[in-house]
C-alpha cells in the first residue's frame, strides 16, 4: 500500500470517528423516554442538569482533542495520527460510559417500575431530612438527593456523591445512586436504609474521621494489630448498619438478619481483607446497638435467635482471637461509632443526629397495625414505613397487597410535592 493510500485510509478513519465523537452530550426527558404521565416519578431537573454538565465537560474535551487531530492529520506521521486518534477515542469512551449510566438510570422512570423507584427516592430523602431536623446546617445546602435505580445483583449497593467510578474511567459521580436489585423492590427492605446510610456518612464528612476514631479506640481497648486492622476495614459497613438501626429501629435489625441469614459456612466464615463484617459477628453488633438504644428485650431476642441458628461450638472459620475478643470489641465499636461526638457533627454523636426513641417505635408499631388493616398511616415518616411494613409482614398481611399499598402511598407523595406537571415545564426549568 502506498503512503498516499495510507493517508487516505487514516483520513477516512478520522471522518468516521468524527461522526461518532459528539453525539452523546445531552440527555432530555424526551430522549430517555419519559412521557407526560411519567413526569411525577421522574428525576428532578437538578439530576438532569448535573448529568448534562458532566457530559458537556467531556464533550468539550472531545472537541479539543478532535480539533488537534484534524489540524495535524495531514502533516503528522501515520503513527502520530493513530496516537492522536486514540486520545480522541479515550474521551469518546468516557462520554459513552457516562451517557450510558445516566441513560439507564433515568430511562427507568419511563417504565412500569417508576412508582417503585420514586417511592424509594422518598424514603432516601426522608433519611436526609431526619438529619436536617435534628442537626440543622450539618449537611451542606442544596445537595442533590439520592436517586434509585434497578439492576441485577444479589444485594443493594450505592455509588456515593463525588466518588471516582472505575466504570466511568475515573469520572466522579455527581449525585448518590442507590442500586436496588430487581427482586428487592419491596418497601420492607431494611438493607435499603443501610445503603442510604453509606451516602449520609460520606455527605456528613465522617468517612475518614470515623475510621481514625475506630483505629484509636481499638488500639486502646484491644491493642492487637490484627484486630485493629480488621475493624478498621469494617468501619464503613458497621457505620451504615448502626445508622440504619437509628433510622428504622428494631425492625431494621430483623430485616438485616433476614438479608444476612445463610447456611452456616457462609455466616461463620471470616473473609480476609473483606470490607463486610463476618455475618455471625455483624448481627451481634446490631444486637448491641439495640441494647444501647434502650431496647434490651429486642436485643436479647435477636441474640437468642441468631445464636440458635449459628453455634460456634458446632464449628466455624473465624480466627480464634477475633472471636474471643468479639464481645469486648463490639461494645467498644458500637460506642465509638454511634455514641462518641464527632467534629464533623458539630461535636454531637451519630445517635444525637439521628435520634430514635421508644415513642418512634410506638408510632411504627401503630403504623404496622394500620397496614395490617389495609390502611396507610398518613403521618408516619417514610423511613418508618419501612419498619412498619416489616412488622406488618410478620403480622401476616398478604405481601403483594402490602407492597402495592405502601408504594402507591409513597410514590403519590413525591408526585404531589416535588414533580413538575409536564415535560414542557421541566424543559423551561
Amino acid at each position: 500500500m502506498s503512503f498516499g493510500q495510507t493517508k487516505h485510509f487514516l483520513h477516512a478513519k478520522v471522518r468516521t470517528m468524527t461522526a461518532r465523537a459528539r453525539r452523546l452530550s445531552e440527555l432530555t426527558y424526551e430522549s430517555v423516554g419519559i412521557r407526560e404521565q411519567d413526569c411525577k416519578f421522574a428525576p428532578s431537573v437538578l439530576h438532569f442538569k448535573a448529568a448534562n454538565q458532566r457530559l458537556a465537560k467531556i464533550d468539550q474535551s472531545i472537541a479539543k482533542r478532535l480539533e488537534f487531530l484534524k489540524r495535524y492529520q495531514q502533516t503528522a506521521k501515520p503513527q502520530q495520527v493513530l496516537l492522536y486518534a486514540a486520545l480522541v477515542e479515550r474521551e469518546i469512551d468516557r462520554a459513552r460510559r457516562a451517557f450510558g449510566l445516566f441513560y439507564e438510570v433515568f430511562s427507568q422512570r419511563g417504565s412500569s417500575f417508576a412508582p417503585v423507584l420514586a417511592a424509594h427516592d422518598v424514603i432516601a430523602a426522608d433519611c436526609y431530612q431526619a438529619v436536617r431536623q435534628s442537626g440543622p446546617r450539618i449537611l451542606a445546602k442544596n445537595l442533590i438527593k439520592p436517586l434509585t435505580y434497578l439492576e441485577h445483583g444479589y444485594s443493594p449497593a450505592t455509588m456515593r456523591r463525588g466518588v471516582t467510578l472505575v466504570k466511568l474511567l475515573g469520572e466522579t459521580n455527581p449525585f448518590p445512586l442507590i442500586r436496588i436489585p430487581w427482586d428487592r423492590d419491596n418497601p420492607w427492605q431494611a438493607v435499603f436504609l443501610h445503603e442510604v446510610s453509606h451516602n449520609l456518612q460520606a455527605d456528613l464528612g465522617l468517612w475518614q474521621e470515623n475510621k481514625d476514631a475506630v483505629h484509636q479506640r481499638m488500639l486502646r481497648a484491644i491493642g492487637d494489630p490484627n484486630i485493629i486492622s480488621i475493624y478498621g476495614r469494617w468501619h464503613k459497613e458497621i457505620f451504615a448498619d448502626l445508622a440504619a438501626v437509628l433510622l428504622g429501629g428494631p425492625a431494621s435489625v430483623w430485616g438485616m438478619m433476614d438479608f444476612l441469614a445463610h447456611p452456616s459456612p457462609k455466616v461463620m466464615t471470616f473473609k480476609p481483607g473483606g470490607a463486610h463484617p463476618t455475618g455471625y459477628l455483624r448481627v451481634l453488633v446490631l444486637a448491641e446497638m439495640l441494647r444501647r438504644m434502650g431496647f434490651e428485650h429486642e436485643s436479647a431476642r435477636v441474640t437468642k435467635v441468631w445464636k440458635q441458628l449459628y453455634q460456634t461450638a458446632a464449628g466455624h472459620r473465624i480466627p480464634k482471637r477475633l472471636l474471643a475478643t468479639s464481645q469486648q470489641s463490639i461494645s467498644h465499636i458500637v460506642d465509638e461509632i454511634a455514641y462518641q461526638p464527632r467534629r464533623s457533627l458539630a461535636q454531637r454523636a451519630l445517635a444525637d443526629v439521628i435520634p430514635f426513641t421508644t415513642e418512634d417505635e410506638r408510632l411504627i408499631r401503630d403504623g404496622a397495625t394500620q397496614l395490617v388493616g389495609g390502611a396507610v398511616p398518613k403521618d408516619l415518616p417514610p423511613r418508618f414505613l419501612v419498619s412498619a411494613s416489616r412488622h406488618a409482614l410478620v403480622g401476616g398481611v398478604p405481601l403483594p397487597k402490602l407492597s402495592k399499598l405502601v408504594i402507591k402511598h409513597l410514590s403519590h407523595k413525591v408526585a404531589r410535592k416535588h414533580a413538575p406537571q409536564s415535560i414542557s415545564r421541566i424543559a423551561a426549568a
